[in-house]
């Protein structure tokens, strides 16, 4: 290896923003979903001073962080911080309506229980729902770290910035994508395999929209792909499996895809 190797190396050291690393920012958003979903922890606690006490310990350490994060020096991070805890109540709500409807849809599930500690669509699900809370108060990076992680987990791919309302359920859920634009309704549910993506990834398309509105309670059946910022679903629709949609439906609508599929008997 030459010299100008070794330089070029050194200047992107020097150039690189400060960020702590991954591992510590799941680590802290890991402990906010387990204090509020003690079905994935062990420690328990007794008295609302503790639990008191353990959210202002989580509070510090995103201030921290975010502190420490780099992308950010003008952000005031102790008010973007207080803003977010201050909706952690609201993003408990929505998410226990997300395992609401995880648990009456799938005839699977056993109890809450099971769906809060193995389904892993609520596991994605729980980190985008943080990480678009941190997303909204215009925290940089650490929202699309959070996905990227539970991306890597589960093979769900849910964009911080998408815009999902409650009682939201992936089932399955390995290979969903859902694109940076996505707006998503009351009620939905995704198989596995489902993309909402764009009809274009040209870089002056940035700040358009440029993935599907889905409307309330809809169905998206696996390996259906969805594209396009102008693409609305409409309410109370189904998509069947491997559908390809560019264009809007109305709601009520069903959409399916019919392969020509033959049968040959073997000879005898």
């Amino acid at each position: 290896m030459n010299d100008e190797f070794y330089r070029q190396i050194l200047n992107k050291q020097q150039q690189t923003e400060a960020i702590p690393s991954n591992q510590e920012i799941t680590t802290w958003a890991l402990q906010v979903i387990r204090l509020m979903y003690p079905e994935q922890s062990k420690k328990v606690f007794i008295s609302i001073g503790q639990l008191q006490d353990e959210f202002k310990k989580l509070q510090d350490e995103l201030c921290h962080i975010m502190n420490l994060t780099k992308a950010c020096n003008n952000c005031d991070n102790e008010r973007l911080v207080e803003s977010f805890f201050n909706e952690l109540p609201e993003l408990y709500r929505k998410l226990n309506t997300d395992i609401q409807a995880i648990f009456k849809g799938d005839p699977a599930a056993r109890s809450e229980f099971e769906v809060i500690r193995t389904y892993p669509g609520f596991f994605a699900i729980s980190f985008y729902r943080l990480a678009h809370g941190l997303f909204k108060n215009d925290v940089p990076l650490i929202p699309r770290i959070l996905t990227e992680y539970a991306h890597s987990k589960t093979g769900i791919d849910i964009h911080p910035a998408a815009d999902i309302d409650e009682y939201f359920y992936i089932d399955h859920g390995t290979g969903v994508v859902i694109g940076e634009t996505s707006k998503i309704g009351k009620h939905v549910k995704l198989y596995q395999g489902v993309t909402l993506g764009a009809l274009s990834v040209a870089k002056n398309m940035a700040y358009t929209k440029r993935h599907p509105t889905v409307e309330d309670n809809v169905v998206i059946y696996s390996g259906a792909t969805i594209l396009g910022g102008e693409t609305v679903v409409g309410h109370d629709s189904v998509i069947g499996g491997n559908v390809w949609l560019t264009k809007s439906i109305e709601p009520h609508s069903t959409v399916y895809h019919s392969p020509l599929v033959k049968v040959l008997k073997k000879a005898k």
